[in-house]
This record gives structure tokens, C-alpha cells and sequence, in this order.
């Protein structure tokens, strides 16, 4: 199976990133975690980038702050799927990280979640590497299912509290 990369910018990040692992955890899919820097470790970032694909990824995931240039400059680097995770900030509350991680220039693709939205980037991962594993996909309609049945039971529940 394919691993995901998760990369962050910083480890004021982790927990949002905690919340991709645990899905990821969940569902078997391998990954690794690394703090690199679009701006304070560009050389790593880039060659991390560039060998993803040899090493055995199938998607990376980059979540940043404020400029939040990461998944940008991860994605310039390979052709693998980058989704991009644009992390809350005190100042701007994450908008200024959305509008970054978002407003890609043409050739140059990120999947972009909602702000903070680490499941979403792991299941969006999960379900990029599952288009070639059946057995994962397998996986990811039963987490769906799963996820109906837990809300048709809360829909039961709701009217004996009522």
C-alpha cells in the first residue's frame, strides 16, 4: 500500500495533524510526519518533494498557517496529490491560510480542505490511494456506512428526548 506523507510547517500544527493520523491510524494506511518550512527549510521541503514518489508515496498532505506557502511549495516540487490544509491563526483565524492554500496558479494543483480540516485531508488521501486498492476502499465505504448508521441511530434518540 502506498503511505501518505503529512508534512507541517510548524509543530504549533500537531494538532491538527493528530487528527489525519488517527484516520489514517484507522484505516491501516502507513505515513510518515516531518516539520518542513516553505520558508525556513525550503531545501528540505523540496527534496522531500521530489522523492516522495520513489519513496513510496501515493498522496502527501501539507498543513500550514498564516502565509502558508507549504503545500505550494511541496506541490511545485512533484506530481503526486498534494492536499493542503490551511491551519487557524490568531490574527485571521486561518482565512489568510485558506486564501494561500487555495488561490493556486494554473499547473500547479492542491486540494484544499477547510481550515483545520485534518480528517477530511486524510480521507481525501485514503480515498486517492483506495482508487488502485480495493481492499482500502473496501475500508472507506464501510467507515461510510458506519457513519450513516450513527446518525440514523441519533436520529431514533432523538425523539424519546423530545
Amino acid at each position: 500500500m502506498k503511505k501518505v506523507g503529512i508534512v507541517m510547517g510548524s509543530d504549533s500544527d500537531l494538532p491538527i495533524i493528530k487528527k489525519a493520523t488517527a484516520v489514517l491510524s484507522e484505516l491501516g494506511i502507513p505515513y510518515t510526519v516531518n516539520i518542513y518550512s516553505a520558508h525556513r527549510t525550503p531545501n528540505e521541503a523540496r527534496e522531500f518533494s521530489l522523492n516522495a514518489r520513489k519513496n513510496g508515496y501515493g498522496a502527501i498532505i501539507a498543513a500550514a498557517g498564516m502565509a502558508a506557502h507549504l503545500a505550494g511549495a511541496i506541490a511545485a516540487n512533484t506530481t503526486l496529490p498534494v492536499i493542503g490544509i490551511p491551519c487557524a491563526s490568531a490574527f485571521l483565524d486561518g482565512m489568510d491560510a485558506l486564501l494561500s492554500t487555495v488561490q493556486m496558479p494554473s499547473g500547479i494543483p492542491v486540494a484544499t480542505v477547510a481550515i483545520n480540516g485534518g480528517a477530511n485531508a486524510a480521507l481525501l488521501a485514503a480515498q486517492i490511494i483506495a482508487v488502485e486498492d480495493t481492499v482500502l476502499a473496501d475500508k472507506l465505504d464501510n467507515m461510510r456506512v458506519s457513519a450513516a448508521e450513527t446518525v440514523l441511530k441519533k436520529d431514533a434518540d432523538i425523539m424519546s428526548k423530545l
